[in-house]
């Protein structure tokens, strides 16, 4: 009895792992959940321009940067300077910061950091899956904090936010 689990488990695994190799093999699906075209081998990211009316001078090169690891990380494509068969540019056109939770007597009790870019994605060899379009995130923090002393966090937080939310809208197609 004990043997026929364990043919019958050995046999599970083979056709799991020989399914994985598969689907990983035609170049379309990941784990990650990207949904990549199989002609699609190389990707350009470029560095998101700062507009926004208030300028944090890392947040440039932070953001793009975080955008490239994503892709590098979860894709097999390959980053190109320029014209890559998917192509992501794009700005930073808001950086602000407002009071939120206002109490009893008329002080905030949180302030909310908002980020918001605008990117345009193109997909070379299917059109219609381009984009252009806004991903704004925010994160609240206590209005007794200056904003200088959590900013490096909340600049972490809301950029992976961000970068989630234009890898889900580029290549996860679900």
């Amino acid at each position: 009895m004990v043997s026929i689990f364990k043919n019958r488990r050995v046999g599970l695994y083979l056709l799991a792992a020989i399914s994985m190799a598969w689907m990983a093999g035609c170049g379309v699906y990941s784990f990650t959940g990207a949904s990549v075209p199989p002609e699609a081998k190389t990707i350009s990211i470029q560095t998101f321009r700062n507009n926004a009316p208030l300028i944090q001078p890392s947040l440039s090169q932070t953001f793009s940067d975080a955008l490239r690891d994503k892709f590098m990380s979860q894709t097999s494509l390959s980053m190109v300077q320029r014209a890559g068969d998917l192509a992501i540019e794009g700005a930073i056109t808001d950086y602000s910061t407002q009071p939120i939770a206002i109490t009893g007597d008329q002080t905030a009790a949180l302030n909310r950091l908002t980020i918001t870019v605008k990117v345009k994605f193109t997909n070379r060899f299917d059109e219609k899956q381009g984009f252009e379009e806004n991903f704004s995130r925010f994160e609240d923090y206590a209005s007794n904090l200056a904003l200088s002393a959590v900013e490096e966090g909340l600049i972490a937080q809301i950029t992976e936010a961000l970068v989630q939310d234009i890898f889900n809208r580029a290549v996860v197609n679900w």
